[in-house]
């Protein structure tokens, strides 16, 4: 993840929307998002570097909806004394891991899996448990998205 070079604070409310509708349909025209918020194309391509180079959007991504793909929520306790941001470095090299966030409350990162099936699932919860500082995991399969 980059990190931020500037305050988050340089974040207005036309790049909050802009951000707002990216998140929606990240293939979004820049020309189409500058119709709706009455800016040109070259502003709202600025805004959007500007917002990529401050790290406020860190990567452009897809999501799939593949029928046949197992995915499963993947809570994780790091051990006392061991950073908790080392060990997400750590997980980031780790197939099938398709988000990583550190969080509070009982557990310390919440990891997003998926895999072909429950089998592969299984493989990276094993590979995630064997990384250094691991302490705890409990993790749950999702049945289905809503949104």
């Amino acid at each position: 993840m980059k990190e931020r070079k500037e305050p988050i604070s340089q974040v207005d409310q036309i790049d909050e929307k802009i951000i707002s509708m990216l998140k929606e349909d990240g293939r979004k025209a820049f020309v189409d998002i500058a119709k709706v918020i009455n800016l040109s194309e070259a502003a709202v391509r600025r805004r959007v570097a500007n917002l990529n180079r401050l790290g406020i959007i860190s990567k452009f991504t897809i999501e799939t909806n593949l029928g046949n793909q197992a995915r499963a929520i993947s809570l994780v306790s790091v051990r006392p004394n061991f950073p908790t941001s080392e060990l997400s470095s750590r997980l980031k090299h780790i197939k099938g891991i398709d988000s990583i966030f550190e969080i509070t409350g009982e557990y310390d990162i919440a990891v997003i899996l998926s895999g072909s099936n429950i089998a592969e699932i299984n493989k990276i919860i094993d590979e995630i448990r064997k990384s250094e500082g691991v302490q705890d995991t409990n993790t749950v399969m999702i049945l289905k998205t809503v949104r």
